[in-house]
């Protein structure tokens, strides 16, 4: 079978967030007919990127308003509203009915779907996923493809049900004429990504053309990591599962990600992986192609987070801690309500008996002169917060998420920038992030700060392997 000549191919993102799904898919080849996000932060990111460049922030103030039309800005190819806003509008479905769309993809919040929402409409935690399969039925796209966190495909046996990843897979296959689905774990480090970060897709193929191609799926979830170690549980590779191409040594580490970012930006003096000279250099995307092919040589989104010294001091411990082999909830100790003070220094002693002394951190810094020095430093340091982690140069980094302070950098004693997460993501650095950095906890509910959408974000390298397959499948078609 040969494939067809290469045409333009829409695709619609909902709950698009930042726009890293989108950003792997238009890298893929794929063109965006319309995006839908409902916060204002997380869209102006999106709209900066990926449809003009936002010099006047009243402007967008403007645009993004609950008062602007759905139709005003769809024209622009972004809704800044609720999913239901498009979906009562039928001039829009309509028209993207005739566009002959070729995927619709996002991640809709799962965590309450049931397929008992078809005899419960009106269960506020099943309408996200049943709009989506609404959309999905209105314009009856080629392709679908969903993401959602890897617990997603977990079965809640405890409640007599299976989980709402395969209640969701159920449903698409029965949505509008019918689909194929192949439900998927994939881990962004197999596909090019310097994160440890497994989540669940699954990639679904209009029957019609699932027949006429002959495709074979499995209810069966595939694994990326499949692609290394064969699984007894699939004797061919399903059709819909795009090819790992990163284990072993090939795997980036946090060091291939931003060794080459100093404190200032660029650092100068380091060498450049390709990784890094890839994001440094890529603005084959979004508006950045308008843009003379050049990169502004200043480096956005890489603000340093400023601590207190007491809190410089406690990331200096947890980078000892980690170098010597000690458990970073030795931290902790201080803290426990069940030994006196003499018990808590012989516990801390105990876990720091075979560490080296003078204890220095990686940035050159002295913290003790030997273990009492260390013992009464812990002590004056303790707290009950020990899931902060300095992150290993050698090592992919964990899976990033919406808060900048679970992570600490692997040499200076700091929080990591937008910027370095946006690496470990595999943003490009022409990739502007735009809106507040962060936020305070209450306000989490609903704002959608710069940090935030690093973490929602799919990796676009991951997006961009998904979407090239889903393309090549359908230049058969």
């Amino acid at each position: 079978m040969e494939a067809k000549e290469l045409v333009q191919r829409k695709y619609i993102d909902l709950f698009a967030g930042c726009g890293g799904l989108s950003l792997g898919l238009e890298k893929a080849g794929f063109d965006l007919a319309l995006a839908v996000e409902k916060s204002d932060m997380a869209a102006e990111t999106f709209f900066h990127n990926f449809v003009e460049r936002i010099s006047n922030p009243e402007d967008w103030k403007q645009f993004s308003a609950s008062f602007t039309s759905v139709h005003e800005q769809a024209a622009k190819k972004l809704v800044v509203k609720e999913l239901a806003e498009v979906l009562k509008n039928r001039p829009l479905l309509e028209s993207l009915r005739s566009q002959d769309i070729d995927l619709i993809a996002g991640g809709p919040p799962c965590q309450g779907f049931s397929l008992a929402g078809r005899r419960n409409p009106e269960d506020i935690r099943n309408q996200l996923p049943w709009q989506f399969l609404e959309l999905v039925e209105s314009v009856e796209p080629k392709a679908v493809l969903i993401e959602n966190v890897s617990g997603m495909s977990q079965d809640f046996r405890k409640h007599g049900r299976s989980s709402p990843f395969n209640d969701l897979r159920i449903a698409l296959t029965e949505t509008g004429p019918g689909y194929i689905v192949q439900p998927m774990h994939l881990n962004a480090m197999h596909f090019g990504v310097p994160q440890h970060r497994p989540r669940v897709f699954m990639v679904g193929v209009r029957a019609d053309i699932a027949r006429r191609l002959s495709l074979s799926v499995s209810q069966d979830t595939w694994r990326s990591e499949y692609d290394h170690t064969p699984s007894s549980r699939f004797s061919h590779r399903p059709s819909l599962a795009p090819t790992a191409t990163h284990f072993g040594d090939a795997i980036l580490t946090v060091s291939t990600a931003i060794s080459d970012l100093g404190r200032r930006g660029y650092n100068r003096k380091r060498s450049v992986s390709d990784f890094a000279h890839e994001m440094r250099s890529d603005t084959r995307w979004g508006v950045c192609e308008y843009e003379n092919g050049s990169l502004n040589r200043s480096l956005e989104n890489h603000v340093l987070r400023r601590h207190a010294p007491h809190i410089e001091a406690r990331f200096r411990v947890y980078q000892f801690f980690r170098d010597q082999g000690v458990h970073p909830r030795v931290i902790a100790v201080p803290k426990s309500e069940e030994l006196t003070d003499d018990g808590k220094r012989i516990s801390i002693m105990a876990a720091l008996e075979h560490a080296r002394f003078p204890a220095k951190a990686p940035d050159g810094t002295e913290i003790a002169q030997d273990i009492l020095e260390l013992t009464d430093l812990v002590m004056g340091l303790g707290t009950k917060k020990h899931s902060q982690r300095p992150l290993k140069w050698d090592a992919p980094s964990p899976t990033v998420v919406s808060l900048p302070d679970d992570y600490v950098h692997p040499q200076e004693p700091r929080t990591l920038t937008v910027r370095e997460l946006a690496r470990f993501q595999s943003f490009p650095d022409a990739f502007e992030f735009r809106a507040k950095e962060t936020t305070g906890s209450m306000r989490r509910r609903f704002e959608v700060p710069q940090y935030t959408q690093v973490g929602n974000a799919v990796p676009p390298k991951l997006a961009e392997a998904v979407g090239r397959h889903i393309r090549t499948i359908l230049s058969f078609a």
